[in-house]
């Protein structure tokens, strides 16, 4: 199955904007692929406002976010793998979600133990309470 991140990432986008709110995305520069103004960036990491009103060209797929925006003034095209997004959050009030690093995709492990067998269902019973 492909990773959840990408669809969480657009739906909360959505939510963040259709509440009157800022979206902003916590991004690891240290990942592989990552495009950003590196004098912004604060050990390894940068927080990038993707307001319509701030961006250009906001495309959010299910393997990058890319846009253009204006940092002090000089346009810059920005690229970010989704697996370096770290959090999406409303500036406003904080409120979104965070993703775990190692969260790559949603694949077990490879040394994960084997999943149990489902217990046997037992069938309902029904009883009268008066």
């Amino acid at each position: 199955m492909t990773s959840t991140r990408p669809y969480l990432i657009r739906a909360l986008y959505e939510w963040i904007e259709d509440n009157g709110m800022t979206p902003h995305i916590l991004v690891n520069t240290e990942a592989p692929g990552v495009t950003v103004p590196k004098q912004h960036v604060r050990e390894g990491q940068i927080v990038l406002n993707i307001n319509p009103a701030a961006v250009r060209d906001l495309r959010l797929g299910n393997d990058w976010i890319e846009f253009n925006a204006r940092f002090g003034g000089v346009a810059r095209s920005v690229q970010i793998p989704i697996q370096a997004v770290l959090a999406i959050y409303a500036r406003e009030n904080g409120q979104g979600m965070a993703f775990s690093e190692e969260m790559g995709s949603d694949e077990p492990p490879p040394d994960a133990p084997p999943e149990k067998p489902a217990a046997r269902a037992r069938k309902p019973v029904l009883k009268i309470v008066k």
